[in-house]
């Protein structure tokens, strides 16, 4: 089946904002308790996220479901019934729900960002979903392979986790983005599944026009990672490389960098609005879409300065509310 992926070039850029339990791509998270996370998630400030990002007027929004630390912000019975963790680090309120359904009349498509392995720092999870990566603390958050092993049954388990959500969210969610796919000619590349075929069919259960994107770490040029992704991942830290055309193998074009110092880090914007705008008009111009990651506090705004920019580049590109 083929997805139309018109409107994710059309709408030119997006943002990114990881809502996490704890810093991503470390280990933190043990101190957090699960009715710690339940009030955090309860506290998130959804109208005032909302209203910046009328202000910003990104073409769609992604927000993390979790990472390493395995809090979670929306519930998943599949999820507790595999680690038996209680009370569940999954939390009671459905923040992606909520906030896809706000979004909506406001014309800001909602993604979501998943890992690809259980969450890390959580050695419960990891031993009960089947995940034998080691975690090492840093890059590639957190993961390395120790082992070369295929993990076909941590796959099954993770797909069904992603089943559930993708069906609870239906056509609510419009993409996702699937971080640390690094190890695909062990756990992914094969005839049999579980395979990128049966990933991809898990991630679009609730929604067969989701677009999907497995993400290999950064590399360049732009690749496409899997023939059953419909748009490149393309992370890229420091450099902003050149591109060249819309396709990269079939798959749209698309890149994925941070407005701060780093991967949310809640600083001064690192470049001035002029070279955002630049660089973006750039990527639109060869018909590819870019993605910014703004940092979020645990309230769920973003900071200021960052508004600011995205404001000055929805202006620049003709995005601004008459």
């Amino acid at each position: 089946m083929t997805v139309d992926t018109d409107w994710f070039r059309d709408a030119q850029w997006g943002l990114l904002c990881h809502y996490l339990g704890a810093a991503p791509s470390t280990a933190g998270g043990a101190e957090l308790t699960a009715e710690a996370w339940n009030r955090q998630v309860d506290r998130f400030n959804l109208a005032g996220l909302v209203r910046q990002l009328v202000q910003m007027r990104p073409g769609y929004f992604f927000l993390s479901i979790g990472q390493n630390s395995g809090h979670y912000c929306a519930p998943n019975d599949t999820y507790d019934e595999l680690v038996g963790i209680k009370p569940s680090k999954c939390s009671r309120r459905d923040l992606v729900t909520e906030l896809a359904e706000t979004l909506e009349p406001h014309g800001i498509r909602l993604m979501v960002y998943l890992p690809a392995g259980a969450p890390a720092a959580d050695p419960v999870a990891v031993q009960r979903l089947g995940w034998e990566w080691g975690f090492e603390g840093g890059w590639p958050h957190g993961w390395s392979n120790r082992t070369g092993k295929r993990l076909a049954d941590f796959q099954r388990n993770w797909e069904a986790v992603i089943r559930e959500w993708s069906l609870r969210w239906g056509r609510l969610i419009h993409g996702w983005w699937i971080d640390g796919c690094y190890f695909a000619d062990e756990m992914y590349r094969h005839k049999d599944e579980p395979n990128f075929a049966s990933f991809a069919a898990a991630l679009k259960a609730g929604n067969p026009d989701s677009l999907v994107a497995f993400n290999p770490g950064v590399k360049i040029p732009i690749v496409r990672h899997s023939e059953y992704e419909d748009y490149t991942a393309g992370e890229i830290d420091r450099a902003l490389p050149e591109v060249t055309g819309r396709w990269v193998d079939g798959a749209q074009l698309h890149i994925l960098t941070y407005a701060g110092a780093n991967w949310c880090r809640a600083d001064e914007p690192r470049f001035c609005d002029e070279l955002v705008t630049a660089y973006t008009k750039y990527v639109n111009r060869q018909q590819g879409t870019i993605t910014w990651d703004l940092p979020i506090t645990q309230a769920g705004l973003v900071p200021e300065p960052f508004v600011r920019q995205m404001v000055s580049l929805a202006r620049a590109t003709r995005r601004s509310k008459s």
